[in-house]
């Protein structure tokens, strides 16, 4: 699944290569998770010039000029596509001067709505995620710290992979008790969340600077099932937690 530092590096390629187009027409192609009827869909939409694409928590987010916004969720397998008639083809958008966007999905989980609801929850990047906000919440909660991290009601745009890397990068054991990590551990976090989100957008960037679907992890640290030791040379071990495949070494301290 597309994450945080996925989306972002989608959004700007597409709003690069999008933005300012005006939308002469949208095909939904696959209507089992469409969240808004098509009829008002195509009369919000259509017609308007696409103002900007940016990311929202999980989602890709198009702004258009009439101020609507089409929230995108590619959800497992969802992928996108700057050429028609694809298999599996969830949505087609077409713009202005030949240009198509097709957001396809072979297990059709992939989903659009007009106008979503976003989160009161902040984004991962954003100042408020810092330690007094992890202190304040990490000490009302007895999960583990891998499913804190992946709930969207508590910090938007964390997906699984990079759950893994904080952690290591924190060195703290993905199932260590929220309200047992001491001081430091959280005061690390809080700097790791958005160190490693954003040096990986700029990995991404540098490895396939185009790319608008996809993952790109052959630069991860730990979250790769061909890799077998970290950098320091730490076995990287794998297990089940919360039904998500989960990465981590030795080195990370487990607090309980």
């Amino acid at each position: 699944m597309p994450e945080l530092p996925d989306l972002n590096v989608f959004a700007r390629n597409l709003d690069k290569k999008l933005a300012g187009k005006k939308i002469e027409k949208i095909e939904v192609r696959n209507k089992s998770k469409l969240k808004t009827p098509v009829s008002e869909l195509k009369r919000e939409i259509e017609g308007s010039k696409l103002k900007k694409v940016y990311r929202e928590g999980k989602e890709l987010h198009f702004e258009f000029s009439n101020g609507n916004i089409l929230g995108m969720h590619l959800m497992l397998k969802g992928s996108l596509h700057l050429e028609a008639d694809q298999k599996s083809t969830i949505v087609e958008m077409h713009f202005d001067g030949d240009n198509v966007l097709v957001l396809t999905d072979f297990q059709g989980a992939a989903n659009i709505a007009l106008n979503p609801v976003v989160k009161d929850s902040p984004d991962a990047l954003s100042d408020e995620v810092d330690y007094k906000f992890l202190k304040a919440k990490l000490s009302k909660k007895r999960t583990n710290i891998k499913t804190f991290l992946l709930d969207q009601n508590i910090i938007r745009g964390i997906g699984n992979a990079y759950a893994d890397e904080i952690l290591w990068e924190s060195r703290i054991h993905p199932e260590s008790v929220c309200n047992k990590i001491p001081d430091d551990k959280i005061k690390a976090l809080a700097k790791d969340i958005k160190s490693v989100l954003k040096d990986a957008e700029k990995q991404i960037l540098k490895i396939n600077p185009d790319i608008i679907s996809g993952e790109e992890r052959r630069f991860l640290n730990i979250h790769n099932s061909k890799k077998k030791e970290d950098p320091s040379g730490a076995k990287i071990h794998n297990k089940m937690l919360s039904s998500r495949i989960t990465y981590y070494t030795d080195e990370q301290e487990l607090y309980t």
